[in-house]
C-alpha cells in the first residue's frame, strides 16, 4: 500500500523524515492489524515490526487506535475506488467485468488490506459505518442504477443489480480474505496460478450470466 501524502494519511507541514517514519510505522501496522485485528495487535508488535522504539511510535500516534483509524480510512478509499471507474460511456458486460478483474487484482496484490477491512465488517463496522451507509451506499445505489439502466435497454441479462455488486466482492475478495483456505483446497500445483485460474473462472461465470 502507498502510504504517500496522497493517500490522505500525510498531513501537510511534515519533514521527509517524518513522512517517511509514519509510512514504516503504518506497513508495520497493517501486517500486525491483519493477522491480530485490533484487539489482538500492540503498539509493542508495531514497533519491534516496524523496527523503531516504542516511544518513537507514540510520538507519531498516540494510540494503536489512532493508528487503525487512519489505515482505514485510506483503505477505504482505495477499496471504493474501483467501482467508480464502471463508466456509464463503455460497454455494458465489459465495464461491469473489468470491475470483476480490478477487484481481484486488489485481492492478490493487497491480501492485508483486504483482510484488516473484512475484520472490522466482522466486528460490524464500529468504525465506518458512518461511511458504508454514506458515501459507500451511495456510490453503490449510483452504480446500481446505471446497471438498472443497461438491464432496461437490453444490453446486460436482468438481475438484481446490487446483489451483483455483492456478489462481485465476494467472489473476488475470498481469494485474499480465505487465502489459507483456497491454497490448502487447490495444493500446491495451483500456488503460481490461483489467481489466472479466478481470472479465468470469474470471466466465464459473469459473461455468461450479464450476457442478453
Amino acid at each position: 500500500m502507498n502510504f504517500s501524502s496522497k493517500s490522505g494519511l500525510e498531513p501537510g507541514g511534515k519533514t521527509r523524515i517524518q513522512r517517511q517514519k509514519r509510512s514504516e510505522i503504518f506497513e508495520a501496522a497493517l501486517d500486525v492489524f491483519s493477522e491480530a485485528g485490533l484487539r489482538g495487535a500492540t503498539l509493542d508488535q508495531i514497533a519491534t515490526r516496524a523496527g523503531l522504539s516504542k516511544p518513537n511510535v507514540v510520538y507519531y500516534f498516540d494510540s494503536k487506535e489512532a493508528i487503525y483509524r487512519d489505515l482505514l480510512e485510506a483503505l477505504l478509499d482505495i477499496w471504493i475506488d474501483p467501482l467508480r471507474q464502471i463508466s456509464p460511456e463503455g460497454e455494458p458486460v465489459a465495464e461491469i467485468l473489468a470491475y470483476v478483474h480490478r477487484k481481484l487484482a486488489m485481492s492478490k496484490d493487497m491480501p492485508r488490506e483486504s483482510r484488516l477491512f473484512a475484520t472490522e465488517m466482522i466486528q460490524n463496522a464500529p468504525r465506518i459505518s458512518e461511511v458504508l451507509q454514506g458515501d459507500l451506499k451511495a456510490l453503490v445505489d449510483e452504480k446500481a442504477a446505471l446497471i438498472e439502466g443497461w438491464i432496461a435497454d437490453g444490453r446486460v441479462a436482468p438481475l438484481d443489480a446490487r446483489h451483483l455488486i455483492f456478489s462481485i466482492w465476494a467472489t473476488t475478495q475470498h481469494y485474499a480474505d480465505f487465502d489459507v483456505q483456497v491454497r490448502g483446497v487447490l495444493g500446491p500445483a495451483h500456488e503460481a496460478s490461483r489467481f489466472d485460474e479466478a481470472h479465468a473462472f470469474l470471466t466465464t461465470l459473469y459473461t455468461r450470466m450479464l450476457t442478453p
